[in-house]
Order: structure tokens, then C-alpha cells, then sequence
């Protein structure tokens, strides 16, 4: 497994442009199973986890063919069905938490669907109940194999009902929608997810001859169709990707442009950073940030302390946590971060700790960060990214330490940022891949 080796202290400076939305495309490439017409879907980042699901996709028969950078063609014609069952493809979607959204679309189409257990980050438990359940009120059988470790659903023909979600998860969201598109009269989900990449998937469907509407809301009715038909997609640039570059630049006192980032997509994103008292300016679709020396956490009204939580969209994606965690140790005063969706989330601070950084490490879920205005350096040391978010979260610190840092495990960082070392070399840094 690659490690990175990264010389901290040096300032970055200049323009860069965000992937493609590693969490859309994930459920868009899901999508192209529906039909036997082609799919295409542009800005596509070419990471570890979109290749692997790439792959899964060609060895159960979908012809995909990369056209040009970031430009993909695929036609779901010819589906091996004895190889959706097969045990090459359990083990395959165990290692890729997004293979979990090939369970809608090939209930949807071919009756039949067998996955793994989710697989992908080490970030606590990750249950699929909210997509199973969905599943279930649509019509379909459900078995757990335990002893050969997958799941198996089968459904002659879905049909549409009412159905409360027990929690607003993304992916449990995308992949009942993705089934109901083709279930016999309508579904009606209440506390579904509304986050931006759901609704790229449900435009990308009503394009297809879906029936879909509240779009952008909480409560989705879809209307099934007998057949959904080819249409083209493009990819939004990765939220995550946009805020950790925020995160970065506060840092490493760093003067930087991040492109095209689709401003009005972002949420709550640019506030949350704001409230560490980092100073950006939209230009555009544009996003710069000017470099600061200094930057105050802000307290709420009443003078009390900061907190920064994760919540359903319009709410913080969890995923930015991380970074925000790290940002907050070179600021001035004390935010308490709170993650409630992951419990193991938060361990990864013992490297920040170990780094000089004012860490308390309250319980799995909450982070008191007492920030002390670049007074006392991080310092570099050997660390390993246990998931894609920690990962990049201590690349992050490594680029801000005093001397020179090795991160290993880097496969987890792959999944997510397409060649980040090199894109942030461009800029200024000093990250070296070694095997």
C-alpha cells in the first residue's frame, strides 16, 4: 500500500478545480441498470471507488466505454444474471460501501438482487436496514444468508405504497427510489433524504421517463413507469472535496481560487467554515480565499461555546467534519464538534493529538478543539488514514506541521480525491506517493 510524505509549512497558492461528486456518482452509475439504452455521464472522477464499481458494473455485462477525460458511455443490454449471483460479485461489493445501490436498480429490473454486507470506511457501524425495510414495503422477500455473509431479495413485482423512512439516509434513499421507478402505481417516501446529489439522481431519472416529484424535499412521490429510456447526466463538483480545500488554504495561510464550485449546492458549508472565522468570497461560481494569519472561532449569542454539528441536509454533511476538526486547532478560542451519525468517526484525533494539537476527546461522537492561533505548531509525524474523510483530514495537518510527515495507508484517500498529491503540488506543495 502507497504512503504519502508530505513537508509541512509550505503555503499554497493559485487556482484549482474541484472532482466530480464522488457520493453522486456513485448512485448515477447505479442508475444505468435500469435501462438497456445507453446512460452517459460526464465529470466523472476518476477515483478508486468509481473504478471499482466501474468494474463490478462490466463483469455483470453493462459495455462502458470512457469517450474522453471524465466522460463515460454505459449500456445495461446484456446483464449476466448468474453473475449478479455469484460469489466473485459478494466479495466485490463487500470492499465497496456504494454497491450496496445495486440492490434497487437490479430488484427494479430483474427481480433478483444478492450483495455483500457494506464494506468501505472503518467509521462504526453502517446499517442497511433503512434500504431493506424499503424494500420490503415495496413487495420484496428478504433473506440473510449468514453463514456465506450477503443479502438476498427477490420481488416478482413491486408495488408502490406509503412508507415513513426511520432515518433520512442517502443511500437508503437513492436506492428505494431507484426501485419504486419501475414498481407497479405509486410510492410515496416521507423523511426521505433531500441532500443535492438525491435530487442530481432524480433528475437524472425523470430524464429517463421516471415519474418523479417534490424533488428537493422530504416527502418524494414517485409514479412507476413500465420502462425508463437512455439520457445523459452531468456530475456536480464534490462538496467535500470544495470544503476540504477551504480547510486546507485556512491552514496553511494559503491564497487560493477553487473553481466552478456550484455555489447554491454547497448548504450550509461556507457558513460552518465562517464560523471558525475563515474569510472567503464568492466570485461567481467561484470561490476564493484570501490567505489569513489569524482566524477567531465564533461563539453563539449568549458568549457560549461554539459547536458544530452534523445533520440531514440543509443540516452539515458528517463528511466534512474531519476537516473541520483539524482547521479548528491552528484558530484562536474553542469550538465542541459533534458527530452523531458515526461512532468510530472521532478516533483518529489521537494523531492530532500526538501532533501537539489541543484535543479532547470527549466521547465517541464529541471533540472539544481548543484552538491556540498558530502559537504552538502541529508537528510532523507517521500516521495511518483509517477512512477517506480522516485521511484527507490529516493530510490537511501534515501540510500545516513543522517538518515532514508520512501518512500510509493512502488506498483510503485514493478512494475519494483523485490524484490529490499532484493537483496540490501544482499549488505549491511538497507531497511525494512512495510505494
Amino acid at each position: 500500500m502507497p504512503s504519502f510524505v508530505i513537508e509541512g509549512g509550505r503555503r499554497l497558492k493559485g487556482t484549482i478545480c474541484p472532482q466530480g461528486a464522488k457520493n453522486e456518482v456513485l448512485q448515477i452509475l447505479c442508475a444505468v441498470l435500469l435501462t438497456p439504452e445507453e446512460v452517459t455521464v460526464s465529470n466523472v472522477p476518476d477515483i478508486l471507488d468509481v473504478r471499482n464499481l466501474i468494474e463490478m458494473l462490466v463483469k455483470l455485462g453493462v459495455k462502458a466505454r470512457n469517450t474522453a477525460p471524465g466522460e463515460w458511455s454505459f449500456r445495461a443490454d446484456d446483464i449476466d444474471s448468474s453473475y449478479a449471483e455469484s460469489m466473485d460479485f459478494v466479495t466485490r461489493s463487500a470492499g465497496l460501501r456504494g454497491s450496496v445501490m445495486l440492490l434497487g436498480p437490479l430488484l427494479a429490473r430483474f427481480g433478483h438482487a444478492v450483495v455483500s454486507k457494506p464494506g468501505g470506511d472503518k467509521i462504526g457501524r453502517r446499517r442497511v436496514d433503512t434500504h431493506i425495510r424499503g424494500f420490503e414495503a415495496l413487495g420484496a422477500t428478504f433473506r440473510l444468508n449468514g453463514e456465506r455473509g450477503y443479502y438476498e431479495l427477490e420481488a416478482e413485482q413491486l408495488r408502490g405504497c406509503f412508507m415513513l423512512l426511520d432515518e433520512a439516509s442517502v443511500t437508503g434513499t437513492a436506492n428505494i427510489v431507484m426501485a419504486a421507478v419501475l414498481a407497479e402505481g405509486t410510492t410515496t417516501i416521507y423523511n426521505a433524504a433531500c441532500e443535492p446529489y438525491v435530487q442530481q439522481l432524480c433528475r437524472l431519472l425523470v430524464r429517463m421517463g421516471a415519474s418523479i416529484t417534490g424533488i428537493g424535499s422530504n416527502l418524494l412521490t414517485i409514479r412507476g413507469v413500465d420502462k425508463l429510456h437512455g439520457a445523459s447526466h452531468n456530475v456536480l463538483p464534490d462538496m467535500i472535496e470544495i470544503g476540504s480545500f477551504i480547510g486546507m488554504a485556512a491552514m496553511t495561510s494559503s491564497e487560493i481560487t477553487i473553481k466552478d464550485v456550484s455555489f447554491h449546492n454547497l448548504g450550509i458549508i461556507p457558513g460552518s467554515f465562517a464560523r471558525l472565522g475563515i474569510q472567503m468570497e464568492q466570485r461567481g461560481e467561484d470561490l476564493y480565499i484570501p490567505a489569513q494569519e489569524h482566524y477567531q472561532i465564533d461563539s453563539f449569542i449568549d458568549g457560549s461555546i461554539m459547536t458544530i454539528a452534523d445533520a440531514p441536509w440543509p443540516g452539515l454533511t458528517p463528511d466534512l467534519l474531519s476537516v473541520l476538526l483539524v482547521t479548528a486547532t491552528q484558530a484562536n478560542g474553542s469550538v465542541l464538534i459533534h458527530q452523531k451519525m458515526f461512532e468510530s468517526r472521532l478516533f483518529f484525533v489521537d494523531n492530532l493529538i500526538d501532533m501537539g494539537a489541543q484535543v479532547i476527546l470527549c466521547d465517541p461522537h464529541r471533540v472539544v478543539v481548543i484552538g491556540h492561533d498558530r502559537r504552538f505548531p502541529l508537528q510532523a509525524r507517521r500516521m495511518t488514514s483509517p477512512d477517506i474523510r480522516a485521511g484527507i483530514a490529516l493530510l490537511i495537518a501534515a501540510m500545516s506541521a513543522e517538518g515532514t510527515s508520512r501518512i500510509d495507508n493512502i488506498g483510503q484517500i485514493d478512494r475519494g480525491y483523485q490524484n490529490i498529491d499532484i493537483r496540490l503540488n501544482a499549488l505549491g506543495a511538497h507531497i511525494e506517493r512512495i510505494e
